[in-house]
């Protein structure tokens, strides 16, 4: 099959799945009668592993029926794994959203593989337009228009950021990923807490510029360098109890999509052209977040996953502690 063949047949099965009415868009799994295993995307660059296995076959070699579903947020992604809709969730998804979902729905998921990034490895960054004179975040204006993907844990972190630099009482826009540079470029907004590959897409378009990369990590986490698990790859428990030999095949499918993006970076990154914004041509300039599989996982990883959800307990937004070891995963 060609290049061009491919990629429209997979813009067409993973854009099919865009995400307002989730209860009345997707099947539940008991009208399902082929399989076929359902997991839910983010179009952002940390979403690679599952983008890699699906384009080169992986799930297929092991003889799983897997289909991509995009979603306009995280949040619509934890709504549909607790509806039963979809079976899980492909890294890149909020870990928040996620941990938010096992506060309603106990035992909902385990997380399979998580997606840390810093000031090394690049997802979150905060973007003003390319002929703004700001040369750092506390030197944002008291009353700018500061903007941040949907749903919690977005507007959360962004805020944090802001406080951490002296912007207070600040509410940010919540706009979908893709129109964070538009939004920019329009003059809309001042400054974005976005991911990438918003970053690249602005950069070559020559309309945005990065302000400061890995600002979780440091604003939040106290150190540039520090992990942050801002994203998860997961599989809901019932999945997991009612098949789970597809699920040890899903998975070894999965880290054979990590361990080629490890071998092989800069192929790696083509797989981004139709399953995020960017285009092929300019995939080379994405930088990438680290993956972590759930049986790679440091003590010290656990230690600033668990600090980062103990914030958002710390600021009411999750009812209860959150025990981010017993989300992951265990064969």
């Amino acid at each position: 099959m060609s290049k061009n063949k491919h990629s429209i047949g997979r813009r067409h099965i993973l854009q099919a799945g865009a995400a307002s009415a989730i209860t009345s868009i997707f099947p539940s799994f008991a009208q399902t009668s082929d399989n076929k295993i359902q997991i839910g995307y983010w179009p952002i660059a940390s979403g690679l592993p599952f983008f890699i296995a699906l384009e080169k076959g992986y799930f297929k070699e092991v003889g799983l029926n897997v289909e991509g579903v995009k979603f306009a947020s995280p949040n619509q992604i934890a709504e549909a794994m607790i509806a039963g809709r979809i079976h899980g969730s492909a890294n890149g998804t909020a870990s928040a959203a996620l941990a938010l979902a096992e506060i309603s729905s106990p035992n909902l998921f385990k997380i399979i593989c998580s997606n840390p990034s810093n000031v090394k490895f690049v997802l979150d960054e905060v973007l003003v337009p390319l002929d703004s004179k700001v040369k750092a975040i506390k030197d944002l204006p008291k009353e700018v228009k500061f903007a941040c993907g949907p749903g919690i844990q977005n507007v959360t972190l962004a805020k944090i950021i802001l406080e951490k630099n002296g912007l207070t009482n600040i509410q940010p826009i919540e706009l979908p990923v893709g129109q964070h540079v538009p939004a920019l470029a329009a003059g809309q907004i001042d400054a974005v807490y976005t991911l990438e590959p918003s970053g690249t897409i602005g950069k070559v378009k020559g309309v945005s510029r990065v302000l400061e990369a890995g600002v979780i990590s440091k604003y939040m986490l106290g150190d540039p360098m520090a992990p942050w698990f801002g994203g998860s790859a997961s599989l809901t428990t019932t999945l997991i109890k009612e098949r789970p030999s597809d699920v040890k095949k899903f998975i070894l499918a999965y880290s054979k999509g990590v361990e080629f993006i490890r071998k092989n970076p800069d192929e790696s990154r083509k797989s981004l052209d139709g399953f995020t914004a960017i285009e092929e041509s300019v995939v080379k300039e994405v930088p990438l977040a680290d993956f972590v599989m759930f049986n790679e996982f440091k003590p010290s990883d656990i230690s600033y996953f668990q600090k980062y959800f103990d914030v958002f307990t710390e600021r009411k937004i999750f009812t209860k502690t959150v025990n981010v070891k017993a989300l992951i995963y265990s064969n």
